[in-house]
């Protein structure tokens, strides 16, 4: 980036590495999204046993989870363009292994598949990331939702196509329900070479120049307002400018022991990890729900899109409304849904209208959530330890959505869909009081004392 100057980042640069990351997201929900609603479905097959159809999104999560740490350490040590594009890579290796466990009817096979193509989850939850890497403060969470919403285009169409890529894949002698793991591979491949080659300059360059730009600012400020600090600013600024060393670890621990930022860092990452819990105990066994009451291949699909869009269709807003209302407000909006999604549970009896709504709110309280959550832990984190500790949140948002995908399949057969509804129901709980008592905290921080 030698042609950028310190903190001078023109806004030509940034707007070109967001639309990079929004097409590559395009094509990576377009993979994952019809890999992954038909996950479920494909296990139950190939195995036999309906009650392991959950461990499709279960291994997939799991495989999101074990990546998260890993890649944020590559995106630290080589830059995010490399991260993105090797997580997108091992996803099509996934999608690959996954098609021949069907075509062979190996159970064993099809289960380390499902889990190599979680890292495509993985590499999505981190493009939101860089997204906020590549944005300006003040906009940070607007453009990290922008991202989240490219999704939709790929993640709402991948299950429509559930239907339509059963043709291709028995004209190659496959399993019908390979036909959505052919368009991963695909879509996978494009990314790949999507990140490699064209995420120029690196967002975590972009974002270590901005925030050196943003202290400097201060600097000015204090200079102006209390010359006798100025030392002290020039101090911040100088530690800011320079490239961050040591390990993801070492960095993300320097940024928690602020304690400006702890509460609110801790907050958002439980935020994250319960929406995606909830998000996924329920999603994950809908298909099974569904065609337990006779509902078609087709409709499973149409439903689980209008879910999927419900997921990130209206990130932006929630992004607009975190950067504008605070993240706490946005994540209180997201739980109110989740009760609005139990409740259409509880009261659809079969209903696919029913289902259908309650998916749609499950979707939309998942983005509001995950929004929210990410935009407080990215803004209360110092860019040096920024992705070290955005790496953690989607471990810990990938290894409860694991608990989630585990918990699914036993819960509904021994209480039903709507007994898991309920279930899901307790973390949500316990997120709107923490929420509510750092809000007053934080409240009772910045009131004057008289």
């Amino acid at each position: 980036m030698n042609h950028l100057s310190s903190g001078q980042v023109p806004q030509a640069t940034r707007t070109r590495v967001i639309v990079v990351l929004v097409l590559g997201q395009m094509l990576g929900g377009l993979g994952v999204g019809s890999a992954v609603s038909v996950g479920a479905l494909m296990m139950a097959e190939v195995s036999g046993s309906p009650e392991l159809s959950g461990m499709a999104v279960t291994l997939s999560t799991l495989g999101a989870a074990i990546a998260s740490v890993p890649l944020a350490r590559l995106a630290i040590a080589k830059g995010r363009g490399v991260s993105l594009a090797t997580g997108s890579a091992l996803a099509a290796v996934g999608a690959a292994t996954a098609t021949i466990a069907a075509a062979i009817g190996e159970t064993a096979l099809l289960m380390p598949g499902m889990l190599v193509l979680g890292v495509g989850s993985a590499v999505g939850f981190q493009a939101r990331f860089a997204a906020a890497d590549a944005a300006l403060p003040h906009r940070r969470g607007l453009m990290l939702s922008a991202v989240m919403w490219s999704t939709t285009v790929g993640a709402v169409t991948g299950p429509l196509l559930l239907a339509p890529s059963g043709g291709p894949a028995r004209a190659l002698g496959l399993p019908e329900l390979t036909g959505p793991f052919l368009i991963t591979i695909i879509a996978q491949l494009l990314a790949t070479a999507l990140y490699a080659v064209m995420l120029r300059p690196d967002p975590l360059e972009i974002a270590l120049l901005t925030d050196a730009g943003e202290t400097r600012k201060v600097e000015k400020v204090e200079e102006a307002e209390e010359p006798a600090s100025a030392s002290a600013a020039v101090s911040v600024t100088e530690s800011a400018a320079e490239p961050a060393t040591g390990t993801g670890e070492e960095l993300a621990s320097a940024g928690m022991r602020r304690p400006e930022g702890k509460a609110p860092v801790i907050a958002g990452q439980a935020t994250v990890a319960v929406a995606h819990f909830v998000m996924v105990t329920l999603m994950s066994m809908a298909p099974l729900h569904m065609t337990g009451h006779h509902a078609s291949l087709s409709l499973v699909g149409v439903i689980m899109s209008l879910h999927i869009a419900g997921m990130w269709a209206l990130s932006p807003v929630f992004g607009w409304a975190s950067d504008r209302f605070g993240s706490a407000a946005t994540i209180l909006v997201g739980q109110g849904l989740f009760v609005v999604s139990a409740v259409l549970i509880w009261v659809s009896r079969g209903d696919m209208l029913f289902i259908a709504l309650s998916l749609l709110a499950l979707g939309v309280g998942w983005s509001a959530s995950v929004v929210g959550g990410s935009a407080a832990v990215t803004k209360a984190t110092p860019q040096p330890a920024r992705a070290a500790v955005q790496g953690r949140t989607d471990l810990g948002m990938n290894l409860a959505g694991v608990v989630g995908g585990l918990t699914g399949g036993p819960v509904l057969v021994a209480i039903g869909y709507s007994g898991l509804a309920a279930v899901a129901m307790v973390p949500v709980a316990v997120i709107v009081v923490t929420q509510l008592t750092v809000t007053a905290r934080r409240a009772g921080t910045a009131r004057p004392r008289g």
